[in-house]
């Protein structure tokens, strides 16, 4: 399932060639390339397909400059831990200018942070903060595993869950999001992406078997601002439409369904 996070390096890597792009990722054409998807993937049989593949490229561009924006604000308030969960090809800890003193923690299995690994060493990639990887599934005792790593929960945390709450079911979201409270000093952030009410029911039933869409799970809450509330964060949610005109990307076709709230969720600790 790892895997799915090498897809994710790949649309980086290619918003990074973009004239215009909205970030930089110089690992995400190493990570795309050592999981063989690059320099080219196979088109898509059929023109629904394609679509969907560009559906799923710009929202992973959106969510991707949402989220860096999220963090810069986040350690600019002062903020110095920064927790990753499910931290797949994530390169952050190397492509962003962090301030003196940040630590940045990054959550996942053994396999796909072996695998980041040995491209790493490849690349001579250096961390720009100090780095601290904790292998552990996020299923199992996680808090435990990153307070061993050296995670103060008494000083704030910006904690990013960035395309990993659709895999889990209802219930695992709920105990990620009170062990995530659990472990949040006040003023701590947390930057969530997730998908818009009845994309599994339309996606779902004819994704590919082994794909991405065939591991989803669950969806945003039909109010997830309130939803967050209950767990003790004040929220924000955004559409992937709204950013993307925010940030010159607008989506140039009307909207197929009711949009609900957006999936690009920021939130403050109170």
């Amino acid at each position: 399932m790892w895997s799915t996070a090498v897809g994710v390096a790949r649309v980086r890597a290619v918003e990074t060639e973009r004239e215009d792009a909205l970030f930089r990722d110089p690992l995400a054409r190493a990570f795309a390339a050592a999981g063989g998807l690059w320099p080219s993937s196979p088109p898509p049989d059929d023109e629904s397909a394609r679509l969907r593949r560009l559906a799923v490229s710009y929202s992973i561009v959106i969510r991707t400059k949402f989220l860096d924006d999220l963090l810069r604000r986040a350690v600019a308030s002062g903020i110095r831990q920064v927790v990753l969960l499910g931290a797949g090809m994530d390169s952050r800890a190397f492509r962003t200018d962090w301030p003196e003193g940040t630590r940045l923690f990054e959550v996942d299995t053994a396999a796909p942070l072996e695998f980041k690994e040995s491209v790493l060493r490849q690349e001579r990639a250096v961390a720009r903060c100090e780095r601290i990887t904790v292998a552990v599934d996020l299923r199992e005792d996680w808090p435990a595993a990153l307070a061993a790593a050296g995670h103060d929960p008494a000083a704030p945390t910006v904690w990013i869950a960035e395309g990993l709450l659709i895999y889990l079911p209802e219930d695992a979201v709920e105990q990620l999001l009170a062990r995530i409270g659990a472990r949040s000093a006040a003023g701590s952030r947390i930057g969530l992406t997730w998908s818009a009410r009845g994309a599994i029911d339309r996606f779902g039933p004819d994704a590919v078997p082994g794909s991405a869409a065939s591991f989803w799970r669950s969806e945003m809450p039909d109010d997830p601002v309130e939803w967050l509330a209950g767990h003790g964060w004040e929220a924000t949610s955004h559409t992937l439409r709204e950013r993307g005109a925010a940030y010159g990307r607008p989506i140039g076709t009307p909207p197929r369904h009711a949009e609900g709230p957006g999936g690009l969720i920021s939130a403050v600790r109170r």
